[in-house]
């Protein structure tokens, strides 16, 4: 596989980290809003999660001197092509209409994409089911994109945070909502979530839906995304991808 190549690359990989390691920090953009269990504030006001552990894992294989850098989801794809951040770390998918724009390393998750629904609807992931039901999806998210291709016949109810729209849904003022299967187990598992359950998956569509969720880097920047890929691989083959999972989750999402 491409990450046992990389682990085998000759000095000059480590070279080029210890390069990109001497200059300056890298900041790694994740969305401001909170998106559990991947991301989100504690008490103490430090981002926590799953993902989080991930970034300083990958920073500390890849000898990168990373810096955590909130960015509201909806603009963080302008904020890497504007320099504000490096790296894009925030459960984004890869996909050919975000190809267009950015570059992304090797996958380090990847889930499927679920329709979410309360318990005592017979709703499930396909259009003539959804068709004449409220659907709350996120925005700027594949699961906008792919509601609105393969959902025309529901009513797609836009919202800025998964947590809003999981929110409408305990209170009832939308039917179903479609996110990835993690975030949403995390969600029906809670006291708020306890209404609904997981309906199913929708059918695959890796032009939407994508290859897993990458790094996003600028193009034109491949130092930067030869460290980033070392570094997954590197916590992947040692067993630090598979440790910092097990505190969440009970199998593997890789």
């Amino acid at each position: 596989m491409k990450f046992k190549a990389l682990l085998t690359t000759t000095a000059a990989a480590s070279v080029l980290m210890a390069g990109l390691a001497a200059a300056e920090p890298v900041k790694i953009g994740i969305a401001a809003e909170p998106y559990p269990p991947f991301s989100s504030l504690n008490a103490a006001g430090e981002w926590v999660g799953w993902e989080i552990e991930v970034i300083n894992a990958v920073c500390a294989a890849a000898e990168l001197d990373c810096v955590i850098t909130p960015v509201a989801w909806d603009g963080i794809i302008p904020s890497l092509t504007g320099k504000q951040i490096d790296v894009i770390m925030a459960s984004m998918s890869i996909t050919e209409e975000r190809l267009k724009t950015i570059d992304f390393s090797d996958a380090y998750y990847n889930t499927p994409t679920v329709v979410v629904a309360d318990k005592a609807f017979d709703i499930a992931p396909t259009p003539d089911s959804l068709k004449g039901k409220i659907l709350g999806v996120q925005a700027s998210t594949i699961h906008q994109a792919y509601a609105q291709k393969y959902f025309a016949d529901a009513e797609i109810r836009v919202y800025q945070t998964q947590d809003e729209a999981n929110q409408d849904l305990f209170a009832g003022r939308i039917d179903a909502t479609q996110a990835d299967s993690i975030a949403m187990s995390a969600f029906t598992d809670s006291d708020t979530g306890s209404c609904c359950e997981i309906k199913g998956q929708v059918a695959d569509d890796p032009a939407i839906l994508g290859r897993g969720a990458g790094a996003g880097v600028r193009k034109g920047e491949p130092e930067l995304l030869e460290a980033l890929n070392a570094g997954i691989a590197k916590i992947l083959e040692d067993g630090t991808h598979a440790k910092i999972t097990s505190g969440y989750f009970s199998a593997s999402i890789y």
